[in-house]
């Protein structure tokens, strides 16, 4: 009875060593039947970007309902995100998103590998050695800049054939946050996208030297207005920009085109059209990665594969879209001709964006220009944009 009862011992514990390996190896296999997301922003959402970012929060809690919970940190400072962090990974946070570019995400998601970190891609991650946990995204947003700047060259147009404006008048103007190159590659395929209209259509950049302040945006918007621009762009923060253009008292009315949320409520009537980053396809493929295991970049259909775990994708994928078209405002034929140059980037051409008889300085060293005459393709190495240049003697940077 005794060896029956060692076998029998012995029998039974293997039958359940067995059972354990097989139900870890399901487990790690399976689908997760709840998850905890979080969100970190360094603005909230009253400002455009976190704004629009936070719209893929909501396509979670619709696609998940109470298979998730989300846990949102807002107003995050970037030397104040190891707090947050913490609270996150207490919470059991399974994922965490983050649309501010600090540099302490990559080394924080080294202290929690069981945590998914995904930030906005804020530098060129290519050739770089990052966590297996740590990953970078973002839409190609000079597409979006590209097809708005159509829309800004059709009013252009427009305004020159009614009479409104003459040929040297064709100027527009720029409230830009910072001289990056995520900056200076969306108000440079901005301006591109109106010459592809009118030819002769020239550029002012206006750098505020912070992301979001509504005072000192509308005010720089206010002085390119008063030089003569008659379009204005944003790449900053706040709807500043769009009251300046809606409230400008000028022989005929400024236009403003927006980035990442409409401006029509606030400029109904000098709007024309917003560009913007979709992040919903990125965040909900990742949750979905994670919930069923999977590894984030491999669940993809963008670019950048080859780049680790970093990825971008344009209106191929549907990471960028034009949002908000203000028919009362665009000239005729607007939504035709940003069809055709939407369609083309979908069908894989963007050659034609960063091209033409053009000389580019980079701005911190006059030594190095580069010639646009057989094109510069963007977004070819990283999601994060690379076009550092200004183009000689038609973008003008106002002090």
């Amino acid at each position: 009875m005794k060896r029956v009862y060692i076998t029998t011992a012995i029998t039974c514990l293997a039958v359940l060593a067995v059972f354990i390996l097989c139900f870890r190896i399901l487990n790690l296999s399976g689908t997760k039947e709840h998850l905890t997301v979080g969100f970190v922003y360094d603005n909230d959402e009253s400002t455009p970007y976190t704004y629009n970012f936070s719209l893929a929060k909501d396509a979670v809690e619709k696609a998940y309902g109470d298979k998730v919970d989300i846990l949102t940190c807002s107003n995050v400072l970037d030397d104040e995100i190891k707090e947050p962090v913490a609270e996150l990974a207490q919470g059991g946070c399974d994922i965490i998103f983050f649309n501010g570019y600090s540099e302490l995400v990559m080394d924080l998601a080294e202290q929690y590998p069981d945590i998914q970190f995904c930030q906005t891609s804020y530098m060129d991650m290519n050739g770089k050695t990052v966590p297996k946990n740590y990953h970078t995204f973002k839409g190609e947003a000079y597409q979006g800049r590209y097809v708005s700047g159509i829309a800004a060259g059709m009013k252009i147009k427009q305004m020159i054939s009614e009479g409104v404006i003459t040929e040297d008048q064709a100027l527009v103007g720029f409230v830009a946050a910072f001289s990056t190159p995520e900056v200076i590659s969306g108000y440079t395929a901005f301006l591109l996208g109106a010459r592809s209209v009118v030819p002769d259509t020239q550029m002012k950049v206006l750098y505020t030297g912070t992301w979001s302040s509504y005072a000192q945006e509308k005010a720089s918007a206010q002085k390119l207005i008063d030089d003569g621009c008659v379009i204005i762009s944003q790449h900053t923060d706040t709807i500043g920009p769009a009251i300046a253009c809606e409230e400008a008292s000028k022989n005929w009315p400024v236009y403003h085109v927006g980035y990442n949320q409409s401006m029509s409520e606030v400029a109904p009537t000098t709007s024309l059209v917003t560009s913007r980053i979709c992040w919903e396809p990125y965040v909900l493929t990742a949750v979905e990665a994670v919930r069923t295991n999977k590894g984030i970049e491999e669940s993809f259909a963008g670019h950048g594969k080859i780049h680790g775990n970093d990825i971008s994708a344009g209106f191929d994928y549907g990471w960028v879209e034009m949002d908000d078209i203000n028919l009362q405002a665009v000239a005729p034929g607007t939504q035709e001709a940003m069809n055709k140059a939407i369609d083309m980037f979908v069908r894989g051409n963007n050659i034609f964006v960063f091209k033409g008889d053009y000389t580019g300085v980079n701005p911190d060293d006059p030594s190095d220009t580069i010639d646009l005459k057989l094109g510069y393709i963007e977004n070819e190495y990283s999601s994060y944009p690379s076009f550092y240049y200004i183009l000689k003697d038609i973008i003008t940077i106002v002090e």
